[in-house]
C-alpha cells in the first residue's frame, strides 16, 4: 500500500472493479510485473479482491474489499490535496533552493 503503484491502484480502483489490462492502461508508465506485484502484495494484505475466472483466455478481476475501500477514501483526499496544493508546494521548493544557493 505504501508504494507509488499501490497508492494508484487503489485509486483506480475505487470507481469499480477492473481487469489487469484496464488498470495498466489507467496508470501508464508501470510494467506489466511492477502492477502484477503490486496487486499480489495488495490482496495479500487485504486491501483488492482477485477473481479468476475458469475460462480461455484467463479472465481476471480486481476490485477494493471492504478495508481497501477505507484506504483508498483516504488515499484519494491525500491525492487531491496534493494535486489542488501542488503549485505551492513546488514554490516553498523553489524559494528554499534558491535560499540554500544564495
Amino acid at each position: 500500500m505504501s508504494s507509488r503503484w499501490g497508492v494508484l491502484i487503489l485509486v483506480s480502483l475505487l470507481d469499480g472493479t477492473h481487469r489487469f489490462s484496464e488498470l495498466r492502461r489507467r496508470m501508464g508508465g508501470v510494467s506489466e510485473k511492477m502492477l502484477a506485484q503490486s496487486l499480489k502484495a495488495l490482496v495479500e494484505d487485504g486491501f483488492v479482491r482477485r477473481v479468476s475466472y475458469p475460462v480461455v483466455p484467463p479472465f481476471v478481476e480486481y476490485s477494493l474489499t471492504p478495508m481497501g475501500h477505507e484506504i483508498a477514501q483516504r488515499v484519494a483526499a491525500l491525492k487531491d490535496w496534493i494535486e489542488t496544493n501542488l503549485d505551492r508546494v513546488l514554490d516553498s521548493r523553489r524559494r528554499h533552493e534558491e535560499a540554500v544557493a544564495g
